[in-house]
């Protein structure tokens, strides 16, 4: 896949970031396949040509804002977890920073769950990526004495689980549940689990 150098100049970069948002619009709207870079460049108000200064392709554009979606909400939650004063605090106020990113973005979030079908490499390159520093925090936490030791990888996994399909339940099929309330209800599932207590 052909990936045209990022522009030096900053009328360059806003050009580039200007056809990159319409291009979030537009696929995340009507998907990939009914997306035309015409549709695109018509969103963004510039010439069908001026596309290719900035983007290889169709696929191209798809794939960097998949990467885009991926390098937001790792700083997003990167920035919640260095302001929360532990682990389960990070975890309750991270999985509510998510739920309002995805509220913020729905056209992104589209566009990665629609990345499964359309470029599998750059769907799992996203979620691994993702996985890794998840793990990486849980990891550190439970050697602090945070949270109670266990797998990290399969606890990052069902974490990153749990919020996906909130973020599709409660943001796209939005029926106004508080995300206030989804987060907290989430959060005393994670921190108490489902057990009664009883053994």
């Amino acid at each position: 896949m052909t990936h045209p150098p990022l522009p030096k100049t900053a009328r360059g970069r806003q050009r580039r970031e200007q056809i990159l948002r319409a291009a979030e619009r537009v696929i995340g709207r009507k998907g990939y396949s009914d997306a035309s870079i015409a549709d695109i460049t018509a969103e963004a108000h510039t010439a069908l040509g001026t596309f290719y200064i900035y983007f290889g392709s169709k696929e191209d554009v798809f794939t960097q804002l998949v990467a885009e979606m991926g390098r937001m909400t790792r700083r997003v939650l990167s920035d919640v977890a260095a302001a929360s004063g532990d682990r389960l605090e990070a975890e309750r106020r991270g999985l509510l920073a998510f739920l309002q990113f995805v509220q913020e973005r729905p056209e992104l979030y589209r566009i990665v769950e629609e990345a499964r079908f359309v470029n599998p490499p750059a769907y799992r390159a996203y979620f691994t990526t993702f996985a890794a520093a998840y793990r990486e925090g849980l990891e550190t936490a439970a050697a602090e004495g945070e949270i109670s030791p266990g797998d990290a990888e399969v606890r990052a996994w069902a974490l990153m689980g749990m919020a996906k399909t909130l973020g599709e339940r409660y943001v796209l099929w939005n029926d106004g549940t508080p995300l206030d309330h989804v987060a907290d209800e989430a959060f005393r599932m994670i921190r108490d689990g489902l057990g009664t207590g009883h053994g």
